[in-house]
């Protein structure tokens, strides 16, 4: 049971919004109402999409921009291009099928992982961009390759990394994850190995942004946005709405995933955002006509959105230090712009608005009560239809990039944040032992974090993999959608 109680004041209007014993209250200047939709008569450039999600006013009215903020970009990698340099980038382990090829590791091959850094943080007046918390610390942890595959399993230890190494930076704590991919297991949440580990990292003390995904309005969402605990996004069309704290015109995408089940949390906008190109990638060289100029590029979808989302909750978090995740997520759903979509799978979803989210304050809020995952299910569930291939054989079933994996075993570990020991994920080598110094000062995670040209443990045991060694280079996604990183398109 909730009321909204608003009330009238000289020069101003707030709410303050009562449930079970919390209270929030939020303020929207005049000077926020005021914003012409003459602002809108361009495309969905990343200016416009700072202006309709509310960050634009935001940092202007409270003096924010995400510094000493960390977000981890759990992605395909970070290449530094203008507006991205490289001390505003950390690099944890690459995790990536291309992490054996030293020209190749911690690079952005794909692009998709850039454009997500420069949406939430990128910064280049020269080009007349920035992004929506340019002062946010981005920590790249890649995982996707040049044509965006990646196992689940490699996600899964990714998400255990930043777990434990949340606090590493002292300058800029990781309290954010944005996570753009999905699969489209239909294994119950509850059970599912890949949203244990989201959850994990949430009650760790760190908002997880998940994209919905992209496959229509009739459709479920991706997982892991299916678990209920993390922020989950969904993306509008808001070329000509900027964000109002009053009923507003924009529409959910019709790519973007909503059903009458679980539905996103929050939307933001995901049509024709432009953000930093980063020249020679995949994307770059396939979609010439998404150029926008010489440092900029355009994209659609939920990857779109939840990079929006990201950004708007460090600048939450710089203003509010104490939030917890929790209180982000319930802020962000109260301080939303009502869309204009009557289709009941759109009923209840809010475009984000920084500007009140960001100004609000809050007392103490019921925690979520939903129930836990155990991440006991299987993994090969957890893939849904998409697997990797070394060329011959797809990866199924109950093991790791690296060797079995006994779902049991690692829950009580994740859970319990022992999964990495040093450079080792579950015994496995995956990264180096150390860092290069007490933070993360240097642009490497570690100065040697390889030990070899080759992974440990070079060939598969599995007796299907008997006597086949491979390496990084030669895994592909052939049987992988790059869908799943939940960018619909590159020249809408």
């Amino acid at each position: 049971m909730q009321r909204i109680v608003p009330r009238r004041s000289t020069g101003a209007f707030s709410a303050a919004l009562v449930t079970a014993g919390a209270v929030l209250t939020v303020f929207a200047a005049p000077a926020h109402a005021a914003t012409t939709q003459a602002a809108w008569a361009s495309d969905s450039t990343l200016t416009n999409a700072v202006v309709a999600s509310g960050a634009q006013q935001a940092r202007s009215a409270y003096g924010v921009d995400g510094r000493g903020v960390g977000v981890a970009l759990i992605d395909t990698g970070v290449t530094s291009v203008p507006g991205l340099p490289v001390t505003r980038i950390r690099n944890g382990p690459d995790l990536s099928f291309e992490s054996q090829a030293p020209n190749l590791r911690y690079l952005d091959t794909n692009g998709h992982g850039t454009h997500m850094a420069g949406i939430i943080a990128g910064s280049d007046p020269t080009a007349g961009y920035t992004g929506i918390a340019p002062g946010a610390t981005i920590t790249s942890i890649k995982v996707g390759t040049a044509d965006g595959a990646v196992d689940v399993s490699q996600v899964i230890a990714a998400l255990d990394w930043v777990v434990a190494h949340r606090n590493d930076d002292t300058t800029a704590p990781i309290r954010v994850i944005n996570l753009s991919y999905g699969t489209d297991s239909a294994q119950d949440y509850k059970v599912d190995p890949l949203n244990m580990a989201v959850e994990n990292a949430w009650k760790a003390g760190i908002v997880v942004v998940v994209a919905g995904g992209n496959t229509g309005v009739t459709n479920r969402l991706t997982s892991p946005a299916t678990d209920p605990y993390v922020l989950s996004v969904g993306s509008v069309n808001a070329k000509s709405e900027p964000a109002l704290f009053t009923s507003g015109t924009a529409t959910v995408s019709p790519f973007s995933a909503s059903t009458t089940g679980r539905r996103v949390d929050i939307a933001a906008p995901g049509q024709s955002v432009v953000s930093l190109r980063n020249p020679g990638s995949s994307i770059d060289t396939a979609y010439p006509t998404a150029r926008v100029g010489d440092a900029l590029f355009k994209g659609s979808g939920t990857s779109q959105a939840a990079a929006i989302v990201s950004g708007v909750a460090a600048l939450m978090l710089q203003k509010w230090p104490s939030y917890t995740p929790d209180m982000v997520k319930w802020i962000l759903k109260v301080c939303g712009t009502p869309l204009a979509s009557a289709s009941p799978a759109d009923q209840g979803i809010k475009q984000i608005n920084a500007y009140p989210a960001v100004g609000g304050t809050a007392g103490t809020l019921p925690p979520q009560t939903f129930t836990a995952a155990t991440g006991t299910g299987s993994l090969e569930l957890a893939r849904g239809t998409t697997h990797v291939v070394d060329g011959v054989t797809n990866l199924t079933g109950e093991r790791t990039i690296v060797g079995p994996f006994t779902s049991s075993t690692w829950a009580a570990a994740s859970k319990a944040k022992t999964s990495w020991q040093g450079g080792l994920w579950l015994g496995q080598r995956l990264a180096g032992d150390g860092w290069t110094g007490t933070s993360w000062a240097a642009k490497t995670w570690a100065a040697a974090t390889w030990t070899g040209t080759s992974w440990s443990g070079a060939a598969w045991t599995d007796p299907e993999w008997s006597g086949r060694t491979w390496s990084g280079r030669t895994w592909s996604g052939r049987t992988w959608s790059s869908s799943q990183w939940s960018s619909i398109g590159w020249t809408f």
